[in-house]
């Protein structure tokens, strides 16, 4: 490992951020280095997202400073932090899916020639980009036709093409499968081993052993601690997060009593991305529906609660056949939709 005196390319000195009635960040201080994977984790609010959108330049700092290369910075805007070479892909991805991979690659900085932009300059330096990262996908197909992981990759490829020193990669393997999460991080450590700062935003205790170099934890605004390899312990990256030993923890009793077919749903289609769908759930039981976004789950719940028309299908309650034609039909059958 490089002297960390020296490697240290950003560092955050006592950073306050407050919105109308919280808190978000109290005077964190963190050091970012070249060359490695700082997972930055904690729990929901903790700060982690407002402390990577005020070094992308989405939000200015109410305290403290940001300092990059030795040098203290302002981050106005998110183009001032593209400049200085930081750049942030977002859980929700910033990609105009009816614009060219190419186009999407240069958004809002286009190469120009005589007034003009320069496709075929914007083309080629894309495709460069997308090779250094192994791509196939070539950079004349609109990004909408793309994969999640490929979109990411797009993104990615905005930060080499603008000579990027940073990244900042806010939970990126949420909607990914196994194969893409394994692609992803085989991208993030070929991008460590040139020498970027990768800042990485996550969750997942399983991350942690993969790619870490070293984690930081928030909790409620405030920075916690910093592990490194090879002391990173899950155990102790909880009792940071959540302030109290494993140990602490206990279960609840649960109940066993179930009663069958509470929900009934039978070959429930939209005609469209919903295609016919059963299944049953028992009182005092919980179901998960997972899949990639895209998938069709939130469409399917909308069209039990009536929210979406549904084209067929039946739904049945404690064994009556009801007809849910609107939410209000919905919750007058007693059920209720909490959207993500």
């Amino acid at each position: 490992m490089p002297n960390e005196a020296n490697n240290v390319i950003l560092s955050v000195r006592n950073i306050s951020k407050r919105f109308p009635g919280v808190q978000a960040l109290s005077s964190v201080s963190l050091d970012f280095r070249s060359g490695e994977v700082h997972v930055l984790m904690g729990e929901n609010g903790a700060g982690k997202s407002t402390l990577m959108k005020l070094l992308a330049g989405i939000y200015e700092c109410d305290e403290g400073e940001i300092i990059l290369e030795g040098v203290p910075v302002k981050m106005e805007n998110p183009l001032k932090a593209q400049l200085l070479g930081i750049n942030l892909i977002n859980q929700e991805l910033n990609i105009a899916g009816n614009l060219t991979v190419a186009e999407n690659v240069f958004m809002g900085n286009e190469p120009s020639r005589f007034g003009l932009v320069d496709r075929v300059q914007m083309a080629e330096r894309a495709k460069d980009a997308l090779a250094k990262l192994g791509s196939q996908f070539p950079v004349d197909v609109t990004a909408g036709s793309l994969s999640i992981a490929e979109q990411q990759q797009i993104e990615i490829a905005r930060s080499i093409v603008h000579n990027g020193k940073i990244l900042i990669m806010d939970e990126p393997t949420a909607a990914l499968s196994d194969r893409e999460t394994e692609r992803l991080f085989e991208l993030i450590l070929s991008l460590r081993a040139k020498g970027m700062a990768i800042i990485y935003i996550s969750h997942r205790l399983a991350e942690v052993g993969i790619i870490a170099d070293q984690v930081s934890v928030l909790r409620d605004g405030a920075y916690i601690g910093t592990l490194r390899k090879p002391n990173l312990d899950n155990g102790e990256i909880v009792r940071m997060m959540v302030g109290r030993e494993l140990t602490d923890f206990y279960k609840h009793e649960v109940s066993t009593t179930l009663t069958p077919n509470r929900l009934v749903v039978n070959k429930i289609t939209d005609g469209k991305r919903v295609k016919p769908t059963s299944f049953s759930v028992a009182g005092g039981e919980i179901l998960a529906l997972s899949g990639l976004v895209g998938s069709g789950r939130t469409e399917m719940a909308r069209l039990i609660f009536g929210a979406d028309k549904r084209t067929s299908g039946e739904i049945w309650i404690d064994g009556h056949k009801v007809h849910i034609e609107s939410p209000i039909d919905a919750i007058r059958h007693g059920i209720g939709y909490v959207p993500e």
